[in-house]
């Protein structure tokens, strides 16, 4: 780092700035960089910090990209392919900078040009803000699926919403979780270009007119500017970079009422501008409300647009796929039929056909609360038309299965889109929507989508049994082991004697044959002490508390739920706190020592969530500060959780908590993030955890818990009160209970896993059930920790094990057995 920005400033001088946006010589780049400092600029001329290096220095990177672009969409232009448009709520794409030059192949040059001013890149690449679109992994999938996209090199586009304040910045103060807006935006995104030219109406409101000859439009209300801002996704190692397009709302100049304004009315007269800004505010703003519901199904609506295809309707299939990510974007099939129906004028059985051959669907959850069901009331007033489409599409659904099923129509209530069961809140259930308007449905792990086969959508695997499909998720590799574990990834490459597993994962099965090479455990164990010790000084940083890299490090990080489980693992920790305080200092001294560390965000509005939380934070506040085990055992929650926290934390753990209730987690991707990091995992068969676990070997997995098919009985036992609580799990809550922790009120919390039936009682997580196999199974863990070429051995076959979760795998089966789309590099 220099001295001082005068000293970069001085640096900034010496260095001629002269345009050469394609170069990958680092005298020239560090010129490319000098010209955008000086001829695009945003700050002062005479400042030259690391926050004005870093822009700098992304712009020129974005030279790079815009031109690999402006060649894709050449090509797809000339070449006319069929080409895929992935609908997603949500996109968790982290920063940019090192992904960007890494998958160019130009990060060397790159560094090499950043010294001329007097930095090292790393310290830039920390000035970037990540992109706050996502909230956890449905979001993270999204993007890793993008850069796999434009790896093989598919016509694709991702689209999503631009959220200026994203979910939240969270903050833990004494009293728990703090949610503050997210600042990403606060200055501007470097990536990001504003397409002025790709503006669409959008209306909301309004009414349902019935022309002369029967056809019908949808009218009046206000009406909104959808805008295009376009983010460049590079491929690795290829000449391809497809879009993330984002759709920012925009009310227009004569929308604005100045004779209201000179009037003193200064609220009403920017009534449209404000409701604008609203929609694109804040990822899944709070719904309690009527107002609330609007925001939220405006942002689903806003969603779905996509760009007009020309050529015969009847081709429209031919030429463009939609995959909807979860039930958030639904709403593009009643708009789709719209569009065909309401402007382009075909008839409901063509344009059905065209919607049905088009859409796709995947699910991303068994939960109840989770499988979207919109008031039909709002859903009418918001959306009149679409409305009206949503009820013909559930009558003839209706009819199709009483005139061909006649043995299922005892069933047709629970499998209708429209749930007029409650006539005080009748519903449209948008899964089912999908499931019916859509040719192919998939889960995203074997277990989850044989849950949805046997389960969830049974009833409707009767009538199509060729719709279901499984795609287990997947991650990248760049980003989550080449870039981010850049010495692991080095010692993969050296004992591999190539850097193909990049984007080839099933090459890391090469490493089994030496998992047992005394040379390779050495360098495996060094790796990871660099990365636990990187990961100590960012809890250091962030938290003020001390960890030792040479305790093991056990790890949970995801969005704070209870089905997750976080609940179980703090309760854990504290039936270990316990333990260690009954021991005498002799006995201590054997013990494995540990550092727990528990991240994620709880929803603003999930009390028992931002109890947990708090839990956490209690729980570390006493354990930290005690000094009879603070030697043994660390509890530390980490604040903010988000992509690059996440490139700091995992490869830096050695132990991993995937524990949710089996059945519930539809398939987690942190697991696999993990694991191909050399990293072992504690958890339940749930979700991705089962393949993860066969691809490893059951020996390098700890496992523990009740199985997916045994929760509906054991639910029903407790019922019955025939649960008989292990003695270690009424000492764990007794020592909360007893204001070992602080004076908070943890009753609510923990009185969720009493009793044997009603609303927030009777542990419907299992947590109770699990606990004692769960603390056996940390038992397990602590034995194996101290053998430590046994456990540099399980880490090795964790990272040799996870060729088959790399998103490259998951796309290309998309690619093939769901889009029908191909490969169309860029020569």
């Amino acid at each position: 780092m220099p001295e001082s920005n005068g000293a970069a400033c001085g640096a900034a001088e010496k260095v001629k700035p002269a345009a050469s946006p394609a170069s990958e010589e680092p005298a020239a780049i560090a010129g490319n960089i000098s010209y955008h400092a000086q001829y695009s600029p945003h700050f002062s001329p005479l400042a030259f910090g690391p926050e004005q290096a870093f822009y700098s220095t992304a712009e020129s990177v974005r030279d790079h990209l815009v031109q690999r672009w402006n060649e894709t969409y050449l090509h797809f232009h000339k070449t006319d392919p069929k080409q895929t448009y992935y609908l997603s709520m949500e996109y968790l794409q982290g920063r940019a900078l090192t992904n960007a030059v890494g998958n160019l192949g130009i990060t060397g040059a790159y560094a090499e040009a950043v010294k001329k001013f007097g930095y090292e890149l790393e310290a830039l690449v920390g000035q970037e803000k990540d992109a706050a679109l996502g909230n956890g992994g449905l979001g993270r999938l999204a993007s890793c699926f993008l850069d796999s996209m434009a790896t093989l090199n598919l016509p694709a586009w991702g689209y999503g919403l631009r959220y200026r304040y994203g979910l939240f910045k969270q903050c833990i103060t004494k009293e728990g979780q703090e949610e503050i807006a997210e600042d990403w935006l606060e200055k501007f995104s470097p990536w990001e270009i504003v397409r002025h030219d790709i503006v669409y109406p959008i209306r909301f409101f309004g009414h349902v007119e019935i022309l002369p000859d029967g056809s019908r439009k949808w009218v009046g209300g206000e009406v909104l500017n959808a805008l295009a801002y376009d983010v460049p996704i590079p491929g690795y190692k290829t000449k391809n970079a497809i879009s993330l397009r984002l759709w920012d709302a925009k009310a227009s100049a004569e929308d604005f009422n100045l004779f209201q304004f000179n009037d003193g009315q200064y609220e009403s007269a920017a009534q449209l501008h404000a409701r604008a800004q609203q929609i694109c505010a804040v990822l899944y703003p709070g719904d309690a409300t009527e107002e609330g519901k609007l925001l939220r199904l405006k942002q689903q609506f806003k969603e779905r647009k996509a760009d007009r295809v020309s050529g015969k309707w009847s081709e429209f299939p031919a030429k463009v796929a939609v995959q909807l990510n979860d039930t958030h974007p639904t709403l593009a099939i009643p708009e789709l039929m719209r569009l065909l129906m309401d402007v382009e004028g075909l008839g409901w059985d063509e344009a059905w056909d065209i919607t049905n051959k088009t859409i796709a669907y995947t699910n991303h959850t068994v939960l109840p609360e989770a499988l979207e069901k919109w008031s039909q009331i709002v859903m009418r007033k918001l959306l009149p038309r679409h409305m009206e489409i949503i009820e013909e599409i559930d009558k003839r659904f209706k009819e199709m299965v009483i005139s061909t099923r006649k043995e299922m129509e005892g069933k047709i209530d629970s499998m209708r889109i429209l749930d007029n069961s409650n006539p005080q809140k009748p519903v449209v259930r948008m899964a089912n929507l999908c499931v019916v308007s859509a040719h192919t449905v998939n889960g995203v792990a074997e277990l989850h989508s044989n849950i949805l086969k046997e389960e969830l959508f049974a009833d409707y695997l009767s009538i199509w049994p060729n719709k279901f499909q499984n795609k287990t998720n997947g991650i990248t590799p760049r980003r989550w082991l080449r870039f981010c574990n850049p010495e692991l990834s080095e010692i993969v490459t050296k004992w591999l004697k190539t850097d193909q597993w990049t984007s080839n994962l099933d090459l890391l099965t090469g490493l089994r044959k030496f998992a047992d090479d005394e040379k390779l455990h050495a360098e495996w164990a060094s790796a990871k002490l660099a990365s636990k010790k990187r990961l100590a000084k960012h809890v250091l940083d962030v938290t003020g508390v001390t960890i030792d890299p040479n305790s093991l490090f056990d790890i949970q990080i995801k969005r704070i739920h209870e089905y997750k489980r976080q609940l179980l693992n703090i309760l854990g920790a504290v039936y270990r706190y316990k333990k260690l305080k009954g021991m005498s200092a002799e006995e201590r001294q054997k013990v494995t020592p540990r550092t727990v560390m528990i991240g994620g965000k709880a929803f603003a509005t999930y009390t028992n969530a931002k109890r947990i939380v708090k839990l956490v934070n209690d729980v570390g506040a006493v354990v930290n500060n005690d000094p009879d085990v603070n030697k043994y055992l660390k509890v530390v929650f980490i604040p903010n959780y988000n992509v690059s926290v996440a490139e700091v934390l995992i490869p830096g753990s050695e132990l991993s908590q995937h524990i949710s209730t089996a059945g519930m987690e539809a398939s987690g991707t942190s697991n696999m993030k993990f694991s191909l990091n050399g990293c072992v995992i504690i958890g339940t068969l749930d979700g991705a955890n089962v393949e993860i676990r066969e691809e490893v070997g059951q020996e390098n997995f700890f496992l523990f818990g009740a199985k997916a098919d045994q929760v509906a009985g054991l639910r029903k036992d407790r019922e019955n009160g025939l649960f008989k609580p292990d003695p270690r799990f009424e000492e764990a809550k007794q020592l909360i209970r007893s204001g070992a922790f602080g004076t908070y009120d943890y009753a609510p919390l923990l009185d969720s896993l009493e009793g044997n039936s009603g609303f927030g009682r009777g542990d419907y997580f299992l947590v109770g059930y699990d606990f004692p196999s769960y603390i056996d199974a940390q038992a397990q863990v602590d034995e194996a920790y101290k053998d430590k070429k046994k456990w540099i051995k399980m880490s090795i076959l964790n990272t040799a094990g996870s060729g088959k979760f790399s998103s490259d795998r998951t796309i290309a089966q998309y690619a093939k057995e769901i889009w029908g789309i191909t490969a169309s590099p860029v020569s």
